[in-house]
């Protein structure tokens, strides 16, 4: 209780009992008086203590009520404020976590790293033995040879003197039968005639066989070393390029439709064994995440030229799984009637390439560079890009082209393309119209956590 109340009450009971004493004393002397003459006595009216007591308590009661209630209100908003810097902390430790899981992928990609160094210089140093054992054999091989020419220059000269002994028995000979071998010697200059003409002809027929080979690898390798203009490349896209439509079914909480579609704009590409329909995960229905979803069913199609043929299923790249691949049968690919691109044999002969915007329609010249770190992947050299149509802004999903025409590889993100090499499959989805038995959400999680691993630049 507040001390200024106290104060105030102690006051008020003291004055009470002033005045309780002093009607008293008065109510005796009227007494005394009162056999002499009898006189009206009108008192005055008596403030009730206990009311005003009552009164006081009251009003240090709702004192006391309006303290509690500020203190409850103080203790309300430092349990709030106590709340608050929980979560906070909450969040700073899941950040934490999250930044010693990439410390962890990190210094394993830097374990790896230091593997491939080490398997790097032992398989150089056994081309390096290799080779030292090659020039030491083709050192002997050239030693051998050497000592064969010396022995056939011998047995050349020998052959010589022999020709030259037998002419002189056979002018002997003739001398003492002209008459008899004139003819035949005339028959057999004849037949060599004969033989010397045939030999001089299958030698033009093989020189000319020779000379129309090499013309033919000629006209192909400046054929392969030809740099075409962006705009050919630009067109050959335009003109070849098949739309493919995926959708995704999925029944969700109260029978509620969650199902997704998309469409994507892209080629056919061909590995010299199989033939595939290529695309970045982010233009599918689906999508890396932890957990996955489990999708019911799904079903698409791959239309160009007019024509259309179903989707059977969708694998993901054992390099990068956010590039997809639709397997297309050389059936298939005729009926699209679309050009087959084939990947670059030698992806690193230009220095430059051709990127183009599958979904956007642009397209530019552009650098890539090596990175010695990442060698599956070339990285975008944004300070030289030419856009030569459209809005030129790379980003995941477009196809680049080396300038030969060929496929290079796919933007994985802003920067790094990765260089398709082959078609080797980590996971595929056959496409039904019930996959719940793939469990493809458990597939999608085992991805993301393939591609979360990946060094920062490449995610």
């Amino acid at each position: 209780m507040n001390r200024s109340i106290l104060i105030v009450i102690c006051d008020f009971l003291l004055l009470s009992l002033l005045t309780f004493s002093t009607d008293i004393n008065r109510m005796a002397d009227e007494d005394t008086s009162r056999s002499a003459a009898k006189v009206d006595i009108v008192t005055n009216n008596v403030i009730e203590p206990g009311r005003d007591l009552a009164a006081v308590m009251k009003l240090a009661l709702e004192e006391e009520q309006k303290g509690h209630e500020q203190m409850q209100q103080e203790l309300a908003q430092a349990r709030a404020a106590a709340n608050q810097q929980q979560a906070q902390l909450s969040q700073r430790e899941q950040e934490n976590q999250k930044l010693q899981q990439q410390i962890a992928a990190a210094q394993a990609s830097v374990g790896k790293l230091n593997q491939q160094l080490q398997n790097t210089s032992a398989q150089a140093q056994m081309s390096q033995q290799k080779l030292a054992a090659t020039e030491a054999e083709a050192q002997e091989q050239s030693e051998l040879a050497a000592a064969l020419r010396r022995q056939l220059d011998e047995l050349t000269w020998s052959n010589q003197l022999a020709q030259s002994e037998k002419q002189q028995l056979r002018t002997q000979l003739q001398l003492s039968e002209v008459e008899k071998r004139a003819a035949a010697d005339r028959a057999a200059l004849m037949q060599q005639q004969v033989q010397v003409e045939r030999q001089e002809k299958a030698q033009l027929a093989e020189s000319f066989k020779a000379l129309a080979t090499n013309s033919s690898e000629l006209t192909q390798e400046i054929r392969d070393n030809r740099a075409l203009a962006p705009n050919t490349i630009f067109g050959d896209f335009i003109t070849n390029r098949v739309q493919a439509a995926i959708s995704a079914a999925k029944t969700g909480f109260l029978h509620i439709d969650n199902s997704k579609s998309s469409t994507a704009r892209t080629i056919l590409v061909s590995d010299g064994t199989n033939t595939f329909a290529i695309c970045h995960v982010q233009d599918t229905p689906l999508s890396f995440w932890d957990p996955g979803t489990d999708w019911d069913g799904l079903a698409g199609t791959l239309t160009g030229n007019g024509a259309s043929v179903p989707i059977h299923s969708m694998s993901f790249d054992a390099q990068d799984p956010r590039v997809v691949m639709m397997l297309v049968s050389a059936a298939e690919a005729r009926l699209l009637g679309s050009k087959v691109y084939h990947l670059s044999a030698d992806p690193y002969k230009f220095q430059d390439a051709v990127l183009v915007g599958a979904g956007e329609g642009y397209y530019g010249e552009c650098d890539f560079q090596i990175d010695v770190n990442t060698p599956q992947y070339v990285k975008l050299d944004h300070s030289l890009l030419r856009g030569l149509f459209g809005k030129f802004n790379p980003s995941r999903g477009d196809l680049v082209f080396s300038r030969t025409g060929e496929l290079l590889g796919v933007m994985v993100n802003g920067t790094y393309c990765l260089v398709l090499q082959g078609f080797i499959p980590s996971a595929t989805l056959v496409f039904a119209p019930d996959v719940r038995k793939q469990h493809t959400g458990d597939t999608l999680a085992r991805l993301y956590d393939y591609v979360f691993q990946l060094p920062m630049r490449l995610q």
